[in-house]
């Protein structure tokens, strides 16, 4: 059983800042690329960052400057460190993790249950 646990969201000012933090664990074998996507009310779930084994990465062009993507390997752990927040960063932060798992031999997409993050005076 593999298992996605997201922590860190929460209500913030604009312009305020947020680390997201996504711990994998369970039967896990390997773990390519890991990510964040969002969803915010009425529209289509949309990547934010992701981040391959080896460290390179990728942004929406809507957080490039803001955002921060890292992963500390050793503990199956990716983070969103979130600076300079507008209200239209506003949704459900979603992990998502590219693994080899128990009784695979090929990776498969893992989810996190999401993380709300509002951005609001």
């Amino acid at each position: 059983q593999v298992q996605l646990v997201e922590s860190g969201g929460g209500l913030v000012q604009p312009g305020g800042s947020l680390r997201l933090s996504c711990a994998a664990s369970g039967s896990i074998f390997s773990i390519y690329a890991m990510g964040w996507y969002r969803q915010a009310p009425g529209k289509q779930r949309e990547l934010v960052a992701a981040i391959t084994s080896g460290g390179s990465t990728n942004y929406a062009d809507s957080v490039k400057g803001r955002f921060t993507i890292s992963r500390d390997n050793a503990k199956n752990t990716v983070y969103l460190q979130m600076n300079s927040l507008k209200p239209e960063d506003t949704a459900v932060y979603y992990c998502n993790a590219d693994l080899v798992g128990p009784q695979s031999t090929t990776p498969d997409d893992y989810w996190g249950q999401g993380t709300q993050v509002t951005v609001s005076s």
